[in-house]
């Protein structure tokens, strides 16, 4: 939430209640539970209606009635969390089944209202509820694909020391790149993360960036400081690092989807690299008298 505003969807076809929920929201602001919170009521009085303004702006919170007139019942919850799973819903329902509260929340509600005992403390304290429930859920997601993504980078870590390439930086005792040239890895790893920048603006946008022809060139790059597949997993595993610090879980698992694709492009672009060197070399071929010399 942008500041201590709270921006509430609320999908109900009755005008009463509209009312009364607007009331009751206005008469909390200042109080102890609200603890600070200042909220805005949007109203839609259909399904449909609901999904049209959730598509044009953010909210912070949905209360959606489980009786519209384009829906009726636990299916209302169902079509809202298919498009937008991560805000919180409080669903409301005259009905006082438990089996629909059970469903609901089975179903991914954050909270549940009856409206025929509705009031101001319950009210803000649901919406208040709701909030934290999906943060809460949000930080469990987040720390879970850090953990992954963690998994992820010791399996390329041990992958990369494990492969065998007809030539390596080892062929040339050489060091890591991060090791003997920092200056240059970090550029290279600039250069990695504003090409995997460009990938998510080119799907996301179907705009054309020639993310291949710009890999292949980066390839050729690490070709001539005589890189080593390790080094790749180094300049990808140390840009994801820095890409995913202070993002969105979505955001953050945008990187790492795209760059799962980007490091395997860019292996093979370099293993071709390789490839054309040292066939190259077998190729040269030197004169009686020079490999003469060299035998002696």
């Amino acid at each position: 939430m942008p500041g201590n505003l709270c921006k509430i969807l609320l999908i109900e076809e009755n005008c009463d209640r509209i009312k009364l929920i607007e009331r009751l929201l206005l008469e909390s602001e200042g109080s102890s539970l609200a603890e600070g919170l200042f909220f805005t009521l949007t109203d839609a009085q259909s399904l449909s209606q609901g999904i049209e303004y959730l598509a044009k702006e953010v909210f912070d919170v949905i209360l959606l009635n489980l009786m519209l007139p384009d829906s009726k019942g636990i299916n209302s919850l169902i079509a809202i969390r298919d498009r937008y799973p991560k805000v919180p819903v409080i669903v409301q329902a005259d009905s006082e089944d438990e089996t629909l509260v059970v469903k609901a929340f089975q179903l991914g509600a954050d909270g549940y209202l009856h409206t025929k005992t509705l009031d101001r403390s319950f009210l803000v304290y649901e919406i208040r509820l709701a909030i934290e429930r999906q943060e809460y859920l949000a930080k469990l997601e987040l720390l879970q694909q850090q953990k992954e993504q963690e998994l992820e980078f010791q399996q390329l870590e041990r992958r990369a020391n494990s492969t065998n390439t007809s030539i390596t930086a080892r062929m040339f005792g050489s060091e890591t790149l991060r090791e003997s040239v920092p200056d240059i890895f970090e550029e290279l790893v600039q250069t990695y993360g504003k090409l995997l920048d460009l990938a998510l603006e080119e799907r996301a946008y179907k705009v054309e960036h020639n993310i291949s022809d710009r890999l292949r060139a980066l390839a050729d790059k690490l070709g001539f400081l005589k890189a080593s597949p390790r080094d790749v997993v180094d300049i990808h595993t140390k840009t994801l690092r820095e890409k995913n610090q202070d993002v969105t879980l979505a955001k953050a698992q945008a990187y790492v989807s795209e760059g799962r694709l980007m490091i395997l492009e860019l292996m093979g672009y370099l293993t071709s690299f390789y490839r054309k060197y040292y066939i190259g070399l077998s190729n040269i071929k030197f004169s009686p008298q020079l490999e003469q010399e060299n035998e002696s």
